[in-house]
């Protein structure tokens, strides 16, 4: 059986346990170790697939289907690995594992609680992934603040696993925070001291304890820290502010946080880190050579989370172009045809966004129509992709009243319309198209040549399709469907080929890119729109409505 960390965090949330955790995972497969990260959040929904992207960021969406936290996109992006269902647990999937269980009489009749039920629950699902021979190393990162009424039974879960388990093959690495008070011009240490004595009271003792902190910890401080926590002084150790994610690893590395636990765990064959690859991508990303500005048109933009993996798709894209991508948010209820060139004309490309309702689609058809009578680069993601097919139907087919029966049940012309399978489900969890799916691509087409392959899998996470009833139509006015499931016939990509970069997809190619294999999509949109940005000029044939 592999070996278990357990990463849990004080004081506040938002601290990066994930970063931290997906860091030293990164670090022990530099070293040649076998390792993968799951997540366990506190909240009671099953999955958050029905969370509002303003309570909980976006949701992120697994080659087999899971609707995960967002925590599991930077594990994908730092490991290069997928992830599974398995990967994330919250507390409604335990309970309603628990509560089947019950009602099949599984328990024979004894009283259900908490504890050992649930705590049992918890630890099986913990334990899961370090069955067989797959991992050497399985990091958990729980979710929540050590205090949190929520994540009791996970805290009281990681308790009995350090006295069932071997002594070293267990670990608990809390993630805390030292506040720098600038009134008294001094780093405080009591937040953590209370941080930890709250997890040891729940009789679970920290082996390391990261500080994230805004100023570096000196070694009195350290060694303060170490007595009052009853660590080490070496096992105290500081996570500085970076400029970006992706020099989290390489400071956990200075610090020896991957070496101090190999200690502890009792590992001694590795091998010394091979992050060449990794090096070599963050001086791309710290020294780019040219920049653009792309505008991503969304309803969420005020929520940074909403958009994540959007956002770490253009990094990892921007770097390997060594072009810095200024991503510009542009909230689409705020686009309208008269102010669209005041919003748009300083862009170098857009990007219209993924999202779900009524709300700000009219602003996003009118981002398109810019886009695409203007030449400005264009990549539309799920419901960006369909924004495209009701723009092109309306003002290019001529279909004045075509749009997307979500938004509109009664239009007379549903170039957008739900999948037949799902008109009957009336559930809103779980009832959507989910998880990887082939597609086969028009040879010749910019979809193509992008891939450089005629048969692709990407992620999906949607309800409503391409009317494929209308597909003659769009074709014949000169929009290329691209892409198509070879089960279903779904079109997957639509693009134009008379404009410099027009594509739209109905899948979420930011879901699969990582730092060692960006998007291909985005790694074109992002050339496309250096190149728009190198021969920028007034465009001409715009609509005077536009302008």
């Amino acid at each position: 059986m592999a070996k278990f960390i357990f990463v849990t965090g004080g004081v506040t949330s938002s601290l990066g346990k994930g970063i931290i955790a997906a860091s030293l995972a990164k670090l022990l497969q530099a070293r040649g170790l076998r390792a993968t990260i799951q997540k366990f959040d506190p909240y009671i929904n099953v999955d958050p697939g029905t969370l509002n992207p303003y309570e909980h960021g976006e949701c992120y969406v697994t080659d087999d289907g899971a609707e995960t936290d967002l925590d599991l996109g930077h594990y994908e992006r730092f490991l290069n690995i997928a992830t599974s269902q398995a990967n994330n647990v919250t507390t409604g999937r335990i309970y309603q594992t628990v509560i089947n269980k019950e009602r099949a009489g599984d328990y024979l009749g004894k009283t259900v609680q908490v504890v050992p039920h649930i705590t049992d629950e918890i630890k099986r699902r913990m334990l899961q992934l370090g069955e067989g021979d797959k991992y050497d190393i399985v990091i958990t990162e729980i979710g929540g603040t050590v205090g949190d009424i929520e994540s009791l039974p996970f805290i009281e879960a990681v308790r009995q696993l350090q006295w069932e388990l071997p002594e070293e093959d267990c670990l608990v690495v809390h993630l805390t925070l030292i506040p720098y008070l600038r009134a008294a011009k001094e780093l405080k240490t009591k937040p953590t001291q209370h941080s930890v004595r709250m997890l040891s009271q729940e009789g679970v003792h920290p082996d390391i304890i990261v500080c994230r902190t805004e100023k570096p910890l000196n070694f009195e401080l350290r060694r303060k820290i170490a007595l009052f926590c009853n660590v080490k002084t070496e096992a105290v150790i500081e996570a500085a502010d970076a400029p970006t994610i992706y020099e989290v690893p390489l400071a956990m590395m200075r610090e020896k946080l991957d070496l101090i636990c190999l200690k502890k765990l009792g590992i001694t064959q590795y091998n010394e880190p091979e992050l060449a690859r990794w090096k070599e991508f963050l001086d791309k990303l710290k020294y780019p050579k040219t920049s653009v500005s792309i505008g991503l048109i969304g309803k969420y933009v005020e929520l940074q989370d909403a958009y994540k993996s959007i956002l770490e798709a253009f990094v990892h894209a921007g770097a390997l172009n060594e072009c810095k991508v200024n991503v510009v948010n542009v909230h689409s209820e705020h686009i309208t045809p008269s102010n669209a060139h005041e919003k748009l004309g300083h862009l170098d490309g857009l990007l219209v966004a993924p999202g779900f309702g009524q709300r700000g689609i009219e602003g996003k058809i009118v981002a398109i129509q810019y886009a695409r009578e203007t030449g400005l680069p264009f990549f539309g993601i799920c419901l960006g992709m369909q924004m495209s097919v009701i723009e092109f139907a309306r003002n290019v087919i001529g279909l004045k009243k075509a749009h997307s029966t979500e938004m509109d049940p009664e239009t007379p012309e549903p170039v957008i319309d739900m999948m037949e399978e799902q008109k009957k489900i009336k559930a809103m969890g779980g009832t959507m198209r989910l998880g990887a799916y082939p597609c086969d691509l028009k040879e010749g087409s910019l979809a193509h040549r992008i891939y450089g392959s005629a048969h692709i899998s990407e992620r999906h996470r949607h309800r409503w399709e391409f009317n494929s009833a209308y597909a003659t139509q769009f074709e014949e006015a000169g929009m290329v469907l691209s892409g198509l499931n070879p089960e279903t016939g779904l079109v997957e990509v639509v693009e134009l080929p008379n404009h410099p970069f027009f594509i739209g997809v109905q899948y979420h190619p930011e879901l699969k890119s990582t730092v060692e294999a960006p998007a291909p999509l985005f790694v074109h949109f992002v050339a496309a729109a250096r190149r728009f940005a190198e021969r920028r000029e007034t465009p001409v044939g715009v609509k005077k409505e536009l302008i």
